[in-house]
């Protein structure tokens, strides 16, 4: 890559927020047909850098060259007109507009006064046999998959003549096998004369996909690596600033009695088909139960029965003997159920809300925390001081709005809260997505030393690494019925894929024998 020409250009950029200090004099350089992956910490100042690039943010000190001209990039207009898209973590779509709709939106080609969505659906169907991304132009957003809609997202920037494209944590989103046809994409891009930028903490998709690997840590880069010379190692000490251990320790499980005891539970879902199907298994203290499947296969209706957020049609949930079939959210959480939501911005924080008054949210209403329905607001904040500190949360101040925080930080501020109020039963729904490696395996240690103090975990991920570095018993669920249950280190492979295909139990045996 290095005698190929630089095409953008970063020197000595500083940008600060209120008490933080976001880039600390950056710089970087990406070049002609180049994947160069940044990489760092939650919060370590990548997607300020850049949003910078794309003019979503200007810096306090420093310049940007794009083909070794100086530019002032003073809006995301002026990024696209030089030629920069970026496709966002969350995607900027509109769910009733077609796939072409989204693409031309702002941007739309006419044929006298009328907007000509025949030609525009001609040239987005080009566009994505172009680079193999297989989109119809005449599907509606809503009907298509998450994996499509970021297809939509690249469809778009391309559309509009990007040649720098940056793209913030791809992979967050997407299934396994959409992220293996997302690589396929990028790599294509790349071919034909696209450079492009991914930011990730993902190790693995860097040793996959990038040439180069630019490493921030505390706003700082602390190196530029060509990533074929390098490990998953090397690069995860660079980011953290320490040796990280990748595996879980953990000694064998001693359990003790039951404390979460599911019968035939059964909850339809919105067009009356049963998206969780007479499901029965029981989690005792001082064990880690995880569930595997493909997403969308009932995992997030069994857990919202469990917790009270959704109303389940018969079967019995009982916490500790008590019966908490058709009990509120409430009435669940003072059972002793702590709940790590699969959606953090919409279960699991109030955004507008500060991170101190977020660490109450569910027991604000007892003592020290209130008394006689009024707030005591100094022990709320020295809450959120004692449980920032101890769970490594990093934020300019506690009474910083949640929005404010990087996505590891806000899910290190639900799992301080969570853990902390000594449940009996902790149900954690893929509590390490869009973590680094240093915060995930301290996200681990946390749930294993729960499990070592005789609670119950409930852990569902899509991760099956993850499952198999925690469970100790596993099951599988697959169109909201349970295909089978195992001892972790019964584990098999093959078998599992097979149960997360729809085979039960004993006919994934057979096919494995």
């Amino acid at each position: 890559m290095e005698h190929q020409p630089i095409v953008a250009e970063l020197k000595g950029i500083t940008k600060r927020f209120p008490g933080i200090v976001a880039n600390d004099n950056i710089s970087f350089q990406l070049r002609k047909g180049e994947i160069h992956a940044l990489l760092g910490e939650n919060g370590a100042g990548k997607s300020t850098l850049m949003n910078i690039l794309f003019g979503l943010y200007q810096p306090d000190e420093g310049h940007i060259e794009i083909n070794g001209e100086p530019v002032v990039i003073d809006g995301a207009g002026k990024a696209i007109e030089l030629r920069i898209g970026m496709v966002h973590q969350h995607f900027k779509l509109v769910k009733p507009f077609t796939v072409a709709e989204n693409i031309i939106l702002g941007n739309e080609p006419t044929k006298g006064i009328e907007v000509d969505i025949k030609s525009a659906n001609v040239r987005v169907r080009e566009l994505s046999d172009q680079y193999g991304l297989k989109v119809d132009p005449r599907f509606r957003i809503e009907d298509i998959t998450v994996g499509m809609q970021q297809r939509v997202e690249i469809l778009k920037t391309l559309y509009r003549g990007a040649d720098i494209l940056i793209f913030d944590e791809p992979s967050a989103v997407l299934t396994v096998q959409e992220i293996d046809e997302l690589m396929e994409i990028l790599r294509a891009l790349a071919r034909e004369g696209k450079s492009i930028i991914i930011i990730t903490h993902k190790l693995k998709e860097i040793m996959a996909l990038a040439d180069t690997c630019t490493v921030i840590r505390r706003g700082k880069v602390v190196g530029s690596v060509n990533v074929k010379e390098s490990s998953e190692r090397q690069l995860a000490e660079l980011m953290v600033g320490r040796s990280v251990n990748f595996q879980v320790n953990k000694e064998k499980s001693k359990p003790g009695k039951a404390i979460l005891e599911l019968s035939g539970l059964t909850v339809q879902g919105e067009h009356g088909k049963a998206v969780v199907e007479d499901v029965t298994f029981q989690i005792r203290a001082g064990e880690i139960f995880g569930i595997a499947g493909v997403d969308g296969n009932g995992q997030t209706q069994l857990v919202e029965a469990i917790t009270g957020m959704r109303k389940a049609n018969s079967g019995s949930i009982k916490v500790n003997g008590k019966e908490l079939f058709g009990a509120s959210v409430r009435n669940v959480t003072e059972a002793g159920v702590s709940h790590i939501p699969e959606d953090r911005h919409k279960h699991g924080l109030v955004l507008d809300f500060t991170v101190s008054e977020n660490m109450v949210l569910n027991n604000y209403y007892k003592e020290p925390y209130s008394r006689t329905g009024i707030l005591n607001y100094k022990a709320i904040d020295d809450n959120a001081s004692k449980l920032a500190q101890q769970f490594d949360v990093r934020m300019s101040s506690i009474h910083t709005e949640a929005r404010q925080l990087s996505g590891g930080n806000q899910q290190k501020a639900i799992i301080a809260r969570e853990l902390t109020r000594d449940p009996e039963l902790i149900i954690a729904v893929q509590p390490t997505r869009g973590l680094d490696v240093g915060a995930i395996e301290f996200v681990h240690k946390q749930l294993v030393e729960a499990r070592n103090a005789g609670k119950a975990v409930l852990l569902v991920s899509f991760e099956l690494e993850e499952l198999y570095g925690l469970s100790d018993r596993l099951a599988v669920i697959y169109e909201g019925r349970i295909m089978g249950q195992m001892e972790a280190d019964e584990k098999n492979e093959e078998q599992i894929g097979l149960m997360m295909a729809g085979n039960v139990m004993g006919d994934a045996q057979r096919h494995t024998v």
